[in-house]
């Protein structure tokens, strides 16, 4: 089932809800991806009594773009409070995030840990320190080749230095994925605006997150862009946490969605997931 509320702003989001009554798992995609890259169109974790609740964020998908200075975490963490509140009301939601998305769920999380049953962290990447100038440059790059040549402009800019072995798969996903978007200069101000945002000062804070975490982490030969050591750093900070990977070699488990789907459902099975849910009832 399709929907679209209004979150701060007065920015339009638009989402979809499948299965039925079970607990609610909540959707955080990656910048310039959709509501379909966190577990790649499985249906899986609906076949198995859940009911995923997956939403574009601003300026992606079918998603309104915000105004220039509102995309970052804060907005962010404010969109999905209000995904949150619309379609989950007062049960306690499992967060199921990539990269951004996952970086979103530690700044919501962190205003109320409490609220939600469990956190799925699937390629963070940041260590809630300042990017440093060349990164912000490389961002800043695929802003202007978005702006400039549509996606192949932002094509262009993303291919220099790509690992040969997996250049190919990269560029496939990477077209997929633009051509979602309704508003890719809302994308574009993304590009610009999220990497100079924190969700967190210093992992020191994430210590502070006391809810049960699955994070999933990537091989770095297949997915430089996040690290398996920022993923291993936010395992090692999170009070209740556990870390997963494919094998080395393998495609990265975040690119497998009905695979990541079944890992997500033994998590959600365990039994301090299962008692925070109950509670919830």
């Amino acid at each position: 089932m399709d929907f679209t509320l209004e979150s701060g702003g007065g920015v339009a989001l638009a989402g979809e809800e499948t299965g039925a009554d079970g607990p609610a798992i909540v959707l955080l995609h990656g910048l310039t991806a959709a509501r379909r890259y966190v577990v790649h169109g499985s249906n899986h974790l609906p076949r198995n009594g859940y009911r995923l609740v997956a939403y574009d964020c601003r300026g992606h998908g079918r998603s309104e773009a915000a105004p220039e200075g509102a995309y970052g975490y804060v907005n962010l963490a404010d969109d999905a409070a209000a995904v949150i509140g619309a379609r989950a009301g007062d049960a306690r939601p499992i967060l199921a995030g990539h990269s951004m998305g996952a970086h979103t769920i530690a700044a919501l999380a962190l205003r109320d840990p409490g609220r939600f049953a469990a956190a799925v962290l699937i390629g963070p990447a940041v260590v809630g320190e300042p990017a440093p100038a060349e990164s912000l440059a490389y961002w800043d790059r695929l802003a202007e080749g978005l702006e400039r040549g549509g996606a192949e402009g932002f094509l262009e800019a993303y291919d220099d230095g790509l690992d040969e072995d997996w250049r190919e798969t990269l560029l496939r996903i990477t077209r997929q994925r633009l051509s979602q978007h309704e508003h890719p200069e809302g994308v574009a101000g993304a590009l610009r605006e999220v990497p100079r945002s924190l969700p967190f000062e210093g992992l020191g804070a994430l210590r502070d997150l006391d809810l049960p975490a699955l994070v999933v982490a990537s091989h770095d030969e297949a997915d430089p862009g996040h690290p398996y050591q920022v993923a291993q750093a936010w395992a090692e900070a999170l009070p209740r946490a556990r870390l997963v990977s494919e094998e080395p070699g393998s495609s990265p488990l975040a690119w497998q969605g009905g695979r990541l789907s079944r890992v997500i459902q033994e998590f959600c099975a365990s039994p301090e997931v299962r008692e925070r849910l109950d509670a919830a009832g």
